[in-house]
């Protein structure tokens, strides 16, 4: 590990001990947001795992809805029927905060399916397959929110990371070694300083 090249001297010595003290303070401060970060991102990756797989099951059963409606009536009736239904879905994204960190919170209300298909020209299946996709859109829209976070709180992380890494492993080590080279040299100093005023003296006492 390399020194810092300034003059050893006890102004210095100073100001490198402010300097490393408040390096190891921020340290500890990052140390603290990396551990919530990491809390905060394992929660949401866990709970994005377990969202995703309730998708996945909801979307196979809602796509062989859709299937079995169009082997019943043709794909082209099912588009045309499509084409006639209007639904009311809303989704609101505000803003929520983890150690100065902006994550959108998507939240949606969803209009309520029910019967939308006429009598004749379509299947019961294309009910059965517009009920099991409206009742996906709530997951989602979590599963886009909790995959947003998990993005950013994983990136964040990796900056926080990159900073610890700084601090512990560079900079505060370098403080430390020039300290303890600055200090060395100011007792050898004195050491030399001591020497020379015995001397000084002894030559005194002789003289007299």
């Amino acid at each position: 590990m390399s020194i810092l090249n300034i003059a050893p001297t006890k102004s210095n010595l100073l100001v490198l001990k402010r300097q490393n003290a408040f390096a190891e303070e921020g340290y500890d401060l990052l140390e603290q947001k990396r551990q919530i970060l990491i809390l905060g991102l394992m929660s949401r990756l866990n709970r994005a795992c377990e969202v995703e797989r309730r998708v996945a099951g909801l979307l196979q059963n809602a796509f062989t809805a859709l299937r079995e409606a169009a082997l019943e009536v043709g794909s082209v009736a099912i588009d045309r029927a499509a084409m006639s239904i209007a639904m009311d879905h809303q989704v609101a994204i505000a803003d929520q905060h983890l150690m100065g960190l902006h994550i959108p919170r998507v939240t949606s209300r969803i209009e309520a399916a029910g019967v939308r298909f006429g009598v004749g020209g379509t299947s019961a299946h294309a009910d059965a397959a517009m009920l099991r996709f409206v009742d996906v859109l709530s997951l989602i829209t979590e599963l886009a929110e909790l995959e947003n976070a998990v993005r950013r709180l994983a990136r964040e992380l990796r900056k926080t990371q990159r900073r610890c890494n700084t601090l512990s492993k560079v900079l505060i080590p370098t403080y430390q070694q020039t300290i303890a080279y600055i200090v060395a040299a100011l007792e050898e100093r004195e050491r030399e300083s001591f020497v020379i005023l015995k001397m000084v003296r002894d030559r005194l006492l002789s003289a007299g």
